[in-house]
């Protein structure tokens, strides 16, 4: 009789997933069956691909853009990336240093399996990107996090990084803006990390990937910052600022040997990515300051909107963010933990919400709101929000 076996790999990814989507799958469960949800638990932007990226791509599907592409990327695309890494850093940046990916995931998959190796040690502050847990969980990575306190709104701290960072650390990765807080790091925070990380010979590799979803203040790029760039690697793409999330389109910038490892990883795995995608990628990043600006906008109003609402919520608490598609809220004086909320508040007003525990220890008292509904459906899940939190009928805690 055959029984199954499978890779340590699949395992880790199996299990990594069990509780994260819990609530969300029991969401779309209770939706299947006519029942009104609100979601407010996936960062997917709510807003169509702008219309002249969707004509471009149109146009490049009719003149047979549907073959082969290069393992590195498309010269098109990678010339548009490098013209923007050029224009706000101080270091040039050549097409040859630009490897494109299926996804912003795909290229951490992709960046960490060339740096390290099962065991070796990994520093990442949290709260952190969820698909962080799986890709270093499959890849058997040694994970030291470190805490980035509510208490501090979830404001980066370098001094912290550095103090992790020990004999066995071969890399760190780092998110800014981060998912899911919104938290940004300085320039000078990043110049201290790189240049610090380049004197222990360990790598430094940052997402990016909410980079143009900035309020009050503009994003810096690692590149930008660092003095040298030999031990850095950034990560970006247009899920979000673009709403593209499911053209699945990322990239890595990096220096040296580190792109040929990728292009040979990104030729084995992936052979390229779509041609007529990745050249209209190329046409949204020379064309899209107006669309862009129009989805930040909407995004800060949505974000106030939330802040407010929820500051009016008796025992509910948040920060304003600087970045980023999402509010973390403390839910530590009604809720035994962000889990319990989340469940009762789905249980009793069908409002679907992300617990703040997979993101790490820092956020296990809170639940992530995402910034992915227009005014009326956020204002709707408010209203619905308060009235559990008021109600005196609850049973979260």
């Amino acid at each position: 009789m055959f029984s199954p076996r499978f890779s340590l790999q699949s395992e880790a990814l199996n299990s990594a997933d069990a509780d994260v989507w819990a609530v969300s799958d029991r969401a779309h469960e209770l939706a299947d069956k006519g029942e009104d949800v609100i979601f407010l638990c996936v960062g997917d932007p709510n807003f169509d691909t702008p219309e002249p990226i969707l004509d471009f791509a149109r146009a490049r599907l009719g003149v047979g853009r549907t073959h082969y592409s290069p393992a590195a990327g498309e010269p098109m695309l990678r010339r548009a990336i490098a013209a923007i890494e050029s224009k706000v850093s101080p270091h040039p940046c050549s097409p040859d240093d630009v490897v494109v990916f299926p996804g912003g995931t795909n290229a951490i998959y992709a960046v960490l399996s060339c740096l390290l190796n099962p065991g070796e040690e990994i520093v990442i502050p949290e709260p952190m990107y969820i698909g962080y847990v799986p890709i270093c969980d499959s890849l058997r990575l040694n994970v030291k996090r470190v805490a980035c306190p509510a208490q501090s709104n979830f404001a980066f701290d370098v001094d912290a990084i550095i103090a992790a960072i020990g004999g066995e650390t071969r890399a760190v990765m780092i998110n800014t803006p981060v998912n899911p807080t919104g938290a940004m790091a300085t320039p000078e925070q990043l110049r201290t990390l790189a240049a610090y990380c380049r004197e222990r010979g360990i790598w430094l590799v940052c997402d990016e990937m909410y980079s143009m979803i900035t309020f009050a203040r503009r994003h810096t790029s690692l590149r930008t910052a660092a003095a040298e760039l030999d031990n850095i690697v950034v990560i970006d793409g247009l899920s979000k600022s673009h709403a593209m999330s499911g053209w699945r389109l990322g990239w890595a910038v990096a220096r040296g040997p580190l792109v040929e490892r990728l292009i040979e990883f990104a030729g084995a795995t992936i052979f390229g990515c779509p041609q007529f995608i990745q050249e209209a990628a190329a046409f949204a990043l020379e064309f899209d300051t107006y669309f862009v600006k129009q989805m930040r906008d909407a995004y800060e109003k949505r974000r106030d909107l939330i802040v407010e609402r929820i500051g009016r919520i008796p025992g509910l608490s948040c920060y304003s963010p600087d970045a980023g598609m999402f509010v973390m809220v403390d839910v530590s004086q009604v809720a035994a933990s962000g889990q319990a909320f989340a469940e009762a508040l789905l249980d009793a007003e069908r409002v679907s919400v992300l617990p703040g525990a997979p993101f790490g220890p820092s956020a296990v008292n809170h639940v992530r709101l995402t910034l992915a509904a227009d005014e009326a459906e956020l204002s709707r899940a408010l209203d619905r929000i308060e009235r559990f939190v008021t109600s005196g009928n609850r049973q979260a805690g």
